[in-house]
């Protein structure tokens, strides 16, 4: 099962500002155990929405709308793609995740399941019934 853990953006991310070395040393610390452990995937930080886009779909008609983005709490920050064998394994791993911003009380991060071929199959059968 693959996972990945998304880190929401903060006021200091979306501004440029780097994080610190202590906490830049605790996430390299982290994702250097998630590679010995066998289980990263991939996991990268991302550059401000200031350098990014959106693209706005109206039946046919695509319009592409350029950063910044106002509301940073829907924005992310970075990811860490990971591979375990169930759902109880990623939560141990998301658990040692390191706080990401030290001079905030309130940052989260979301995990979320990667749909995989089999899952939608499943999926299919969740939301339409067969008859």
């Amino acid at each position: 099962m693959r996972y990945m853990i998304i880190i929401k953006a903060i006021q200091d991310s979306e501004a440029g500002v780097i994080p610190d070395e202590d906490l830049l040393a605790r996430m390299a610390a982290y994702h250097e155990a998630l590679a010995k452990a066998g289980v990263l995937l991939d996991g990268s930080s991302l550059r401000s929405s200031s350098s990014g886009w959106r693209v706005r779909y109206a039946g046919d008609k695509r319009t592409v709308i350029d950063g910044p983005f106002t509301e940073s709490k829907e924005l992310i920050a970075g990811y860490t793609l990971i591979q375990v064998r169930n759902r109880e394994e990623a939560e141990e791993w998301v658990r040692r995740f390191p706080k990401p911003a030290l001079d905030s009380d309130e940052v989260e991060i979301e995990v979320r399941r990667l749909l995989e071929r089999e899952g939608i199959e499943d999926l299919q059968t969740v939301n339409h019934p067969r008859t």
